[in-house]
């Protein structure tokens, strides 16, 4: 059997090193693209849109990257090393950037794509770059191969990581870093390896070390710049911050009340939450008979379960929440646990962390009355969960003298998308009544009642309610002209129109 000289062995480990660079530079570059869709996203709102402009862009920008590597002529090597360095940098701090600035800046958008563009055409240089470097060591047909099956390998690495272990165990802004570790880490190992083949490998070396500690301070001190950009977001003092692996969650305490954010949206302020409560349960739960099985999906701080359990009748409560973080919260934060008033100590709760949509098309049983308390469809993740194909589930597990709630958005700020959820509940088959209150954390604010047969309006609340009475109850169902009834279609999952809806209106509020 042959031998390898030591030039073969050599020629072996370089080629190896810089394919296994390529695998860096593939996961790395698909990492900055995720992580720039999803800060868009959780900033900015509309996933969809976010992700597609975010990805389309990116995309772009390796294009023109690719495009300028033709006139890298000489030192390719030295070039590559380099711009490693640059990705590492940008990259790494991209999240920190954004966070930080996104309330300080009024053109947050240029910001965002021009760190997209900046990214996306360094990593768009480096491949050409290294196809020739290696053009000579590896034959054309192998190294076209080899690049590319790198290539890919390394976006599925990517793609299968970041949402699964990444970003649960990471967060966004430590994810960032860590990648950005990753390509100066292998800027530093290639520049080390072929030192003697670099005139100015000791800039190299140094402007290496210079950024592997910069990138790692980051690292180290991510929760204190989230901490920094948060307070800066949130004028109230922070006492409980989070990323789950749904959803960013923030806890504030002023001098007057408690607030809980929601991916950076307001869902409650403990000052006038039971306003909100209070519609939202009793105008539908006081009219049925002795309800005893209920459903309460979204609704993790336990305020609905607060209201429901005012009601004798009622035997079991389930409640079914994506995010466990939330559930927990509510269940072990004493403060939170007064807000409650220790709701889901009772022994008729049940709580269930799963998907909604994939829960309720499981079930056979039957509810008297179902609570759907989930966040505004402001992207079309939860636009799912206002859509027919959802309305008609319920339809079916609702029993027949049974009647449901849906939080509808503001009527006022978004009247086009109030009565677009009231539409589609009527194209589930269900009769519905819409309702409204004024809630002073959010202003004028929208329920659709629903039922299979018509309503009595006869209300039996229960005592002890801070809100509601029998005169006030019958009058959440009047509408000024400014808030009546504009024609509508229903929402789809093939054509999600409320999410559109949605965006649209409340971008006049929101700029």
């Amino acid at each position: 059997m042959a031998h390898m000289t030591a030039d073969q062995r050599t020629s072996g480990a370089y080629q190896w090193l810089l394919l296994i660079s390529v695998f860096v530079v593939a996961t790395c570059g698909l990492v900055y693209e995720l992580i720039a869709g999803a800060l868009a996203s959780y900033l900015l709102g509309d996933s969809v849109t976010q992700f597609s402009t975010i990805i389309g862009t990116y995309l772009f920008a390796m294009g023109i990257g690719s495009y300028l590597s033709r006139f890298v002529k000489n030192n390719l090597l030295y070039w590559f090393i380099s711009i490693e360095l640059l990705v590492g940098m940008v990259g790494g701090f991209s999240a920190g950037i954004l966070f930080i600035l996104f309330e300080q800046v009024v053109y947050f958008r240029v910001l965002l794509y021009s760190l997209v563009v900046m990214t996306g055409t360094l990593v768009g240089l480096e491949l050409p770059l290294l196809m020739r470097i290696l053009k000579d060591r590896i034959e054309f047909s192998d190294l076209v191969s080899r690049i590319f099956t790198f290539d890919y390998i390394g976006a599925l690495f990517a793609s299968l990581l970041f949402p699964l272990i990444f970003i649960p165990y990471l967060g966004l802004l430590r994810t960032s870093f860590f990648f950005g570790l990753l390509n100066v880490a292998v800027a530093w190992i290639v520049a080390r390896r072929f030192r003697h083949d670099l005139k100015r490998f000791s800039r190299l070396q140094w402007s290496a070390v210079i950024c592997l500690a910069l990138l790692t301070a980051g690292f180290a001190f991510a929760d204190k710049l989230t901490t920094i950009s948060e307070s800066l977001t949130y004028p109230d003092k922070i006492v409980y911050a989070k990323s789950s692996p749904y959803q960013r969650i923030v806890l504030t305490r002023s001098a007057i009340d408690w607030r809980l954010f929601l991916n950076g949206n307001l869902q409650f302020s403990s000052a006038d939450e039971y306003r909100y409560h209070e519609a939202l349960v009793h105008p539908g739960l006081s009219q049925l008979h002795a309800p005893k099985n209920i459903l309460v999906l979204g609704g993790g701080d336990g305020m609905a379960v607060r209201e429901i359990l005012k009601y004798p009748s009622v035997q079991k409560i389930t409640l079914v929440d994506l995010d466990k973080a939330v559930t927990e919260m509510f269940m072990s934060n004493q403060a939170l646990q007064t807000l409650n008033d220790h709701a889901f100590a009772s022994p008729k709760v049940t709580i269930i962390n799963q998907d909604a949509f994939i829960w309720i098309r499981e079930q056979k049983q039957t509810f008297d009355f179902i609570v759907v308390d989930f966040p505004d469809p402001s992207n079309y993740s939860l636009g799912k969960l206002y859509t027919t194909s959802f309305y008609r589930e319920l339809h079916r597990i609702l029993s027949p003298e049974g009647a449901l709630v849906i939080q509808s958005t503001s009527p006022y700020v978004a009247r086009k998308s109030f009565w677009i959820i009231n539409e589609t509940l009527t194209r589930a088959g269900l009769e519905t009544q819409p309702y409204h209150c004024y809630v002073p954390s959010f202003g004028e604010w929208g329920f659709v009642l629903a039922a299979k047969r018509p309503f009595l309006n006869r209300y039996h609340l229960p005592s002890g309610l801070k809100f509601l009475d029998g005169n006030s109850v019958a009058q959440l169902f009047v509408f000024p002209p400014d808030m009546g009834p504009v024609e509508s279609q229903a929402n789809t999952l093939n054509n999600q129109v409320l999410v559109n809806t949605f965006e649209k209106e409340w971008a006049i509020y929101t700029r």
